[in-house]
């Protein structure tokens, strides 16, 4: 999956939290000074080009919406995240949350316990 700059990952967040928006809509979500109209229209028909949005026409405007979950953009980092910090071991992430104390260890104890018996 394509990575996000922070401002990109801001914008679609408003995507994944209201659904369907115009680009009039997402400049609501900003306080003063508020970015340009364009500058916004830009940046999702650049997010539309990679295929994290599309539209729907009205008259001649147009409503974007999600083409990519919120979930499967977690999912992809994640992935990304553990290929290139844990050379794709899941198993040293846990590992690493374990020993720095991020999961204590009946936590994780718990969380096996709920995956063997559903």
């Amino acid at each position: 999956m394509q990575k996000l700059t922070v401002k990109e990952e801001e914008r679609m967040s408003f995507f994944w939290n209201k659904g369907a928006l115009f680009v009039k809509d997402i400049l609501e979500f900003y306080s003063e000074p508020k970015p340009h109209f364009n500058t916004i229209s830009t940046m999702v028909r650049s997010l539309e080009e990679r295929g994290f949005l599309s539209h729907t026409k009205f008259g001649c405007t147009f409503q974007y919406f999600p083409v990519v979950t919120a979930e499967e953009f977690r999912k992809g980092k994640l992935s990304g995240l553990v290929s290139k910090y844990f050379d794709n071991s899941y198993l040293g992430v846990v590992s690493t949350l374990v020993k720095d104390e991020k999961i204590p260890v009946e936590e994780l104890k718990r969380l096996i316990e709920e995956i063997e018996n559903p």
